[in-house]
């Protein structure tokens, strides 16, 4: 699942994860994310979360995601313009698994998704 305001970054990723094998889902905040998990909750494999969103920004959709028992244990990888180190530890003591700043290459990607066990 992708989760991003940015219209054009999903499309990016969607195309990413699509090469790599993976069927995607896509919601444009957090909230709508939650949502789409309820309904997907079997088939989600991994998720990329923005972190500067409307509705519900990324940092609470991990935490409130990593709260439900059904997605603990989902790779979880924040894709964000958010470079501080402070922020990149509060991601990663929420429940991020990974942390990649925008911008971003398919290889990055790839390597983070690698690094999570999401793909071989």
């Amino acid at each position: 699942m992708i989760i991003d305001d940015s219209r054009t970054i999903r499309m990016i990723l969607a195309k990413t994860l699509g090469e790599l094998g993976y069927e995607v889902c896509q919601a444009a905040n957090g909230k709508e994310a939650l949502a789409v998990a309820e309904r997907e909750h079997g088939s989600i494999s991994v998720m990329l979360v923005d972190w500067n969103m409307p509705e519900m920004n990324g940092l609470e959709f991990v935490k409130h995601i990593r709260s439900d028992d059904r997605f603990s244990a989902v790779p979880l990888m924040m894709v964000t313009t958010e470079t501080e180190m402070d922020q990149m530890m509060t991601a990663l003591a929420a429940g991020a698994n990974e942390y990649v700043m925008k911008p971003f290459t398919k290889e990055i990607i790839a390597d983070k998704l690698r690094l999570m066990g999401a793909i071989q």
